[in-house]
């Protein structure tokens, strides 16, 4: 074997194709599309690589075959709020051979460790965590949704072989739009409806200027509890729902009003895996046709719930069941959407685990996000539970 760095653009083509070698015959594979990973890697498109760095392997057999790849890097943002300064790797694809993955994960930890790293988390992004983050663990018969990493079950073994412990468990929940929402939801949302300084809306008439300070509001009103958190900048509010604006929905993002102030947010889009399966991982002219046609067909039957929050002085007032009865009145009765998928929550979460099962949501796929100390004698500690008062 021998593992070479990505440097050039046969080296690039090579450790991007890949994943069609791995995944051959698993019909449920969806390949990333290949301009969101080629983002990634781009200084001029990831402003991480200004003050961070990443670089990328790719793995050959005797023959030259390639057989597996890898990534690391370190993000400025978060490399040193940890215990001991941390470094991620991720798009991690090999064969089903154990020496295969030790010399991909020695490349990296070698790596990170020459530029500081104590530890490493994987598989992750160099970027942000509702992108490529986690390794599956459970649930390898549902299709992955749009930019969720999807693994063979031997992945497992080949992370916690070298010593990756699991750091904390992503929860995937889902939900069937044939479940009515229970009686208490329907009373929590009649007495807001009763109430004149509450309002449940939806995005239509709304500006792109207008929902990312919307969105800004209740993320930081939602998340201050989080570990790590900072408060989220106009312009990086403005970026996201740019970035959402050419899929988006209006009538499947919901708020509700406070005095006209948003406190709470289920900010949904169209499942878009549903229609990426059919443009085989690359969004090229003739991609963007068929996604265009899928769209206007109206392909996709699934909305993804990306972001579900609530500000911090409104939780636990029911909010989050009137956001699923105003769902129910104006989503599920047209029939267009038949599920909904919440995006991952973390085990260290209970409040928010709590509330999605109190919507009658299955947690129906789980990954993990693993850690790996350089110091094998360090003591090893999981993410810390968010307080849940």
């Amino acid at each position: 074997m021998r593992i070479k760095a990505v440097t050039d653009a046969a080296t690039t083509r090579a450790w991007m194709r890949l994943p069609w070698a791995i995944y051959a015959n698993d019909a449920n594979w969806i390949p990333h599309l290949k301009q969101d990973v080629e983002k990634v890697f781009d200084p001029k498109r990831n402003k991480l690589f200004k003050d961070g760095a990443a670089e990328r392997w790719l793995l050959e057999d005797d023959q030259g075959r390639p057989i597996g790849r890898i990534a690391a890097f370190i993000n400025p943002k978060t490399s040193a709020t940890e215990k001991q300064p941390t470094g991620g790797i991720g798009f991690f694809e090999c064969i089903d051979d154990q020496h295969a993955a030790d010399l991909l994960f020695d490349t990296a930890r070698e790596w990170l460790s020459s530029r500081g790293m104590m530890a490493m988390d994987g598989p992750i992004n160099f970027g942000e965590k509702n992108m490529f983050w986690g390794l599956l663990i459970d649930n390898f018969t549902d299709p992955p949704i749009y930019g969720v990493n999807y693994d063979p079950p031997y992945y497992q073994r080949l992370f916690e072989t070298y010593g990756f412990r699991e750091y904390y468990k992503q929860l995937f929940f889902k939900r069937s739009m044939s479940v009515r929402a229970q009686p208490i939801f329907w009373r929590k949302f009649n007495q807001l409806k009763a109430d004149p300084e509450f309002r449940i809306r939806d995005a239509k008439g709304r500006s792109v200027e207008q929902l990312a300070e919307d969105f800004r509001t209740v993320y930081n009103a939602a998340w201050v509890d989080h570990d790590n958190f900072k408060p989220m900048e106009q312009a990086a509010a403005l970026k996201i729902i740019k970035a959402m604006k050419p899929v988006m929905d209006p009538r499947i993002l919901i708020w509700v009003d406070h005095k006209d102030k948003p406190v709470a947010f289920y900010i949904s889009l169209p499942e878009l895996n549903e229609i990426f399966r059919y443009v085989n991982g690359d969004l090229n002219w003739l991609g963007k046709l068929k996604f265009l046609w899928h769209k206007w067909r109206g392909t996709v039957k699934t909305m993804t719930g990306i972001v579900f929050g609530v500000a911090k002085e409104f939780q636990g007032k029911g909010l989050e069941g009137a956001m699923i009865v105003h769902a129910e009145q104006t989503i599920v009765d047209t029939g267009i959407y038949r599920d909904t998928v919440l995006t991952w929550i973390g085990d260290f979460n209970p409040r928010m685990i709590k509330v999605c099962q109190n919507l009658d949501a299955v947690n129906y796929r789980t990954m993990a996000t693993y850690r790996y100390l350089f110091d094998r004698n360090a003591p090893f500690e999981r993410h810390p539970v968010i307080d849940k008062k």
